[in-house]
């Protein structure tokens, strides 16, 4: 909880506040049983009409203020715990924006989400609690035993005896409790996971007909989580019962243990009837704090997985005085003697990519093909600086990606990636989002270079039309080509283009890279394709093979010096050349 209290500081003002209204409110509440005896004792059993009149007017201005007090707090309360969820919120936000790739897979992205909502809810939901009965509660239980033993020390036993039950009460649930609320948490993670799962490829669980294992999975997962929140509620609901029987029995005790008290001239019925309120007040405020005792320890487990994410060291470090790239920047893109194996591989487990050198030089198009698996997508995560490399160095203009800021980098290089991504909006909203500042000729272009332009007109809106999350009401190609018209309109001197022409026809591919050759030259771009006829005229062609380079050289020096290239090509281009041919 030490990480919310950081969150509590902008707020300490209306926290005092709060506290003194609170302070204020239970002293009212202390308070009032006295003018309540005074009425009975001087009032009613000596007939003094005067004294009841002016007690009672007392005790109702005083309850207006109180009820004053309560609705300020209220407010305070209220403004506190939503203002510290939503920081906390932009916090765990803005800090996952910031993980490389290597830090988002310490977690899960269900546990990201689970953490960004439900557990800054539990956090929220018990601050609203704990700023109320933290301060109220306390006061009201050990004022109210002070005040108790003020009006009768005879009957101070029973409040002794009824604070002493419900203390051992509530602990032991405590202790019962908290190794559930630690597992309670991680359930909801696991339920997540396995409704998100389902939720995404629900087409491929209808395709192969295992909804029956699918929702026997789903059921274990509810199942888990319902067994373990049902076990948390059975227990506390036992609490509520046992701290009512307290209340019943302590109140039965004060009223008989009072009556023989009185029968026996020891005490007076007005203090009798104080005591009897401030044993109410006393069990109360053991009820607000058995409340605490619900929300608290699940608040705990909430804020130390907020804590993790927030605390999570950053795998990728930058310098705090970093480089800057020239005014004339080219995009001359170097990888020396790259290795790379992933964060939690041991020295014992093969590099993903060992000793990858080449050079891609703008104005021209560097192509990379190999097998799946080979390291082809790795390589620009390391040049995207998602992962850091293991050994060697990847730079730009001659200055090391490590020694620059990552806005910096990121803003010198459009990327395509191998899953088209889109986001719900409308096509514009997508493309803009390379580049909020982008004037309609540079969209155009963009569109008109990726072969988007058909998409636009077959839509009755145009540019404005509805895009869904994932982009699910497009085709995969028509995907890929928003995708690289997105890519486009960024403008950048380096382009990297993953694998994102697979979805496309041959004839498609064919005009796409001609446009791309035609208008681009002054770019630096670089291509990952699984066919052969996407690359065949790139001026460089990097073949990988088991993370290594298996050979380099243009296409027809590839089919003379490098048997994996030929195998490849010669597998694919019977089939392709015809297309290739008929866009010619």
């Amino acid at each position: 909880m030490s990480k919310v209290f950081e969150y509590l500081k902008p707020y300490t003002g209306m926290l005092l506040i709060a506290t003194v209204l609170l302070s204020i409110e239970a002293m009212i509440a202390l308070v009032l049983p006295s003018y309540m005896a005074d009425i009975v004792n001087d009032g009613v059993l000596a007939g003094h009409l005067s004294i009841i009149w002016r007690n009672g007017v007392i005790m109702l201005g005083l309850t207006l203020l109180s009820l004053t007090a309560a609705v300020i707090v209220g407010y305070f309360t209220a403004r506190t715990a939503t203002g510290v969820s939503n920081d906390l919120r932009e916090a765990v936000y803005e800090k996952v924006l910031g993980f490389s790739n290597a830090d988002i897979n310490k977690f899960s992205t269900s546990s990201l989400i689970t953490r960004t909502t439900n557990d800054i809810m539990q956090v929220q939901n018990t601050l609203m609690m704990a700023i109320r009965q933290f301060i109220y509660a306390p006061i009201i239980a050990v004022g109210g035993i002070i005040r108790a033993l003020d009006r009768s020390v005879g009957m101070a036993w029973i409040i002794a005896l009824a604070t002493i039950v419900m203390l051992v009460c509530m602990g032991v649930l405590f202790v019962i409790a908290l190794p559930r609320f630690n597992k309670l948490q991680s359930l909801i993670d696991r339920l997540n996971t396995v409704t998100r799962e389902n939720l995404s490829g629900i087409l491929v669980v209808r395709a192969f007909n295992t909804q029956k294992f699918e929702k026997k999975r789903f059921g274990k997962a509810n199942k888990d989580l319902a067994d373990t929140e049902k076990f948390l509620n059975q227990t506390f609901a036992f609490l509520t019962p046992v701290l009512l029987l307290v209340f019943n029995v302590t109140t039965a005790a004060i009223v008989w243990v009072g009556a023989q008290e009185a029968s026996a001239f020891r005490a007076d019925i007005g203090d009798i009837f104080a005591f009897l309120q401030y044993g109410m007040l006393i069990i109360f405020a053991f009820l607000m704090i058995s409340m605490m005792f619900i929300f608290v320890p699940r608040a705990v487990v909430s804020a130390n997985r907020i804590k993790e994410v927030l605390e999570t060291e950053d795998s990728i470090k930058y310098r705090s005085d970093p480089k800057q790239f020239p005014e004339d920047f080219s995009g001359i893109v170097e990888f020396k003697n790259v290795s790379f194996r992933y964060p939690d591989a041991t020295e014992e487990d093969d590099c993903v990519l060992s000793n990858i050198s080449f050079i891609a030089n703008p104005g021209e198009t560097t192509a990379i093909i190999g097998a799946t698996g080979s390291g082809k997508t790795t390589l620009f995560k390391l040049l995207l600086r998602f992962f850091d490399v293991t050994d060697g160095g990847i730079y730009l203009d001659g200055i090391d990606i490590r020694d620059v800021k990552k806005e910096d980098l990121h803003n010198k290089i459009g990327y395509a990636s191998q899953k088209a991504t889109l986001f719900s909006g409308t096509i514009r909203s997508n493309l803009l989002y390379a580049d909020k500042e982008a004037s309609e000729k540079k969209i155009k272009n963009a569109v008109s270079m990726s072969q988007s332009k058909e998409i636009i007109k077959e839509k009755t809106d145009g540019y404005e039309s509805n895009v869904a999350q994932g982009g699910t009401n497009l085709s995969g190609g028509q995907r890929q080509r928003l995708s690289i018209a997105r890519t486009l309109v960024k403008d950048a001197q380096i382009n990297l283009f993953d694998d994102c022409f697979s979805a496309l026809d041959v004839k498609t591919d064919a005009r796409l890279r001609a446009s791309l050759k035609k208008n681009m030259g002054g770019k630096t771009n670089i291509v990952i394709a699984q066919r052969i006829s996407s690359i065949m005229d790139a001026n460089q062609i990097i073949v990988l093979n088991d993370g290594e380079i298996a050979g380099v050289g243009s296409h027809d020096e590839l089919m003379q010096s490098c048997d994996i290239y030929r195998e490849i090509a010669e597998s694919q281009l019977s089939l392709d050349e015809n297309a290739e041919s008929e866009v010619r």
